[in-house]
């Protein structure tokens, strides 16, 4: 008699694929929110600061698609646990961290931890789940991380005020050691093509993007027509021609070019680069202008922000599920609109005594406009990649959104220093303004772009509604 395999509930599977991401995107924000205290403690540059946000996303960018070449070689899930493990150890050599450059050789460890973590969440996903299902439970998967974005900045503010920054890290390690079992018992070691790693295009790759974030991040101290500057932006700029030319004639291409032939999968990783340098640029400024400009504690500011970060959580899944029925361009070219309106909206009130009430509706704006560009954008990446694929792709994806903040981070912070800013209550909202009106350009700039995409929309004769879909993901087993 054959052997069946057991089959896995399908929630018990996205709670399994999604708890790890959950814990990633927890991190980061929680992070950001701790910056001003960490500032503080540790006596730490802005330049430092922003380290320790890039450290990591360049790290994550790096290891990214080596992370799913080798998930392909190796077993997605046996590199997913990896990459758990690593990603608990990084947090815990971050809480204990006590110099500015202890923290950002910890965060870049983390980096390569979550590189694990995220492309290969989703794949390992949408292997485990139906291709009805798929849209409904990538939804449900971009709700849980908008849940890390909805209470980051409150379990951040709540922890660093109530304890110390170092906790932020802590709380990822029980985190960690219950995504384990789980990921072992929901999600099947599933394989890709098993072809040679490609170790010279990612070295290729990550240097190159480190030289310009380099480059621009040390701009404005150095001189922007500098030895050093000069060096890194036309080095870094080199290195990535030079991947371009190695991954269309090497035979296991770190990142196969051909998967830019898809228009879809174009235009969404092009949305993912704009999205990220304008959002979480942004929220860089932002996070900051709160507490070291309107003197909130980090709790405050937390629950200040409940409005913006909350709403993904809710509006995402809703839009993952419409996403079949509406198709992914309208949602997305929506959401980045609303961004675009919504940061310029902060950017024109803000001062050192703006009120609450005129910051909210911009906080709410933002919130509801990322919910409708989360899911639908993952659902673009994969809408016509073949199973073998969907890891480069989803891989590819996650890379450009973390080279994308990495920039954004970088590039608005240069504005903002490059405007004479400082983190002082008195120097910091005259040259803040600039550099969120930047966001807002580049937001809007995006939304132009997604107006390119395909409708994504499933035809109508097999498309379910709504609650079809709700239906059969409530009794999948």
């Amino acid at each position: 008699m054959p052997i069946t395999r057991r089959r896995i509930p399908v929630w018990l599977a996205i709670i399994a694929a999604s708890l790890p991401m959950f814990m990633a995107t927890l991190d980061n924000l929680v992070v950001t929110s701790a910056l001003p205290v960490i500032s503080r403690d540790i006596s730490a540059t802005i330049e430092q600061l922003q380290w320790v946000i890039n450290a990591y996303a360049l790290a994550f960018a790096a290891f990214m698609l080596m992370a799913v070449a080798l998930g392909d070689r190796f077993g997605r899930r046996t590199v997913f646990l990896i990459g758990i493990v690593l990603f608990t150890g990084a947090s815990a050599l971050s809480a204990l961290s006590s110099e500015p450059w202890m923290l950002i050789g910890s965060r870049a460890l983390q980096g390569v931890g979550a590189a694990a973590l995220m492309p290969l969440s989703l794949t390992l996903l949408a292997g485990s789940v139906s291709k009805r299902l798929r849209p409904a439970a990538i939804g449900i998967w971009g709700g849980i991380s908008g849940l890390g974005v909805a209470v980051g900045p409150l379990i951040g503010g709540a922890v660093v005020e109530g304890w110390n920054w170092q906790a932020i890290f802590w709380l990822n390690v029980p985190i960690g050691i219950l995504a384990i079992p789980l990921a072992l018992i929901a999600l099947p070691n599933s394989f890709g093509n098993r072809v040679r790693a490609d170790v010279v295009g990612m070295l290729l790759a990550g240097f190159g993007v480190l030289g310009l974030v380099y480059g621009i991040v040390r701009g404005n101290d150095a001189g922007w027509d500098s030895t050093e500057v000069l060096a890194s932006l036309i080095g870094g700029a080199a290195l990535l021609a030079v991947f371009i030319f190695w991954e269309l004639r090497t035979s296991s291409p770190l990142l196969p070019l051909r998967l830019f032939r898809d228009r879809s999968f174009t235009v969404a990783n092009l949305v993912g680069v704009g999205f990220s340098f304008g959002i979480f640029g942004a929220v860089f400024i932002l996070i900051q202008y709160l507490q070291i400009v309107q003197g909130h504690s980090p709790l405050e500011a937390g629950i200040m922000t409940t409005p913006w970060t909350l709403a993904p959580m809710i509006v995402a899944p809703l839009a993952g599920l419409l996403a079949p029925r509406i198709g992914t361009r309208l949602p997305i070219v929506v959401g980045l609109s609303l961004l675009a309106i919504s940061m310029a909206w902060l950017a024109f009130v803000m001062t050192a005594t703006t009120p609450y009430g005129e910051l909210l509706p911009a906080f709410l704006i933002a919130g509801i406009g990322m919910g409708l560009v989360f899911a639908p954008s993952a659902t673009a990446v994969l809408a016509n990649m073949v199973p073998d694929d969907h890891g480069k792709a989803s891989g590819a994806n996650s890379t450009l959104r973390e080279i994308g903040t990495a920039l954004g981070v970088a590039v608005l912070t240069a504005v903002f220093t490059g405007a004479g800013g400082t983190l002082t209550p008195t120097g910091y909202v005259g040259a803040a303004i600039p550099a969120v009106y930047v966001g807002a350009a580049v937001l809007a700039l995006t939304a132009v772009i997604a107006l390119a995409m395909p409708s994504g929309k499933r035809p109508r004769e097999v498309a379910p509604s709504v609650g079809e879909e709700l239906h059969e993901l409530a009794e999948a087993h």
